[in-house]
């Protein structure tokens, strides 16, 4: 009983600190005066908690290069009335936002739109 009592509250501390993790802020990750623009295909939507992830495919010195574009929370999107419907795969699609600080291919969506000029967020 007295292992258990030491054992259950460091377990809950543990815990506590992943999900902390798995969520962060946005400077953490992302930095204002990296804006990007991102013009290309969707290839792979991922309404997932806590974010949304949308995969789009762009060019890169000749090169195709995949983006991870960070959305809204999956139950946000949805009472906004997207779904994986509404962006489907092989869409063309623009995305203005703000790139890692690691400069890995990722970025946060302030502004996504299709070609035409529809407003996806």
């Amino acid at each position: 009983m007295r292992l258990l009592r030491l054992v259950v509250p460091g377990m809950v501390s543990m815990l506590a600190t992943a999900g902390a993790q798995a969520h962060h802020a946005f400077a953490t990750e992302f930095d204002v005066n990296r804006q990007v623009t991102l013009e290309g295909k969707v290839v792979k939507v991922e309404l997932i908690n806590p974010h949304s992830w949308i995969h789009v495919e762009v060019m890169q010195d000749g090169k195709p290069v995949v983006w991870m574009v960070e959305g809204g929370s999956p139950n946000a999107l949805v009472r906004r009335g997207i779904t994986k419907n509404s962006i489907p795969i092989g869409s063309q699609l623009i995305v203005r936002g703000y790139a890692t600080r690691d400069g890995s291919n990722k970025a946060v969506g302030r502004d996504m739109r299709f070609p035409d000029g529809r407003a996806l967020f």
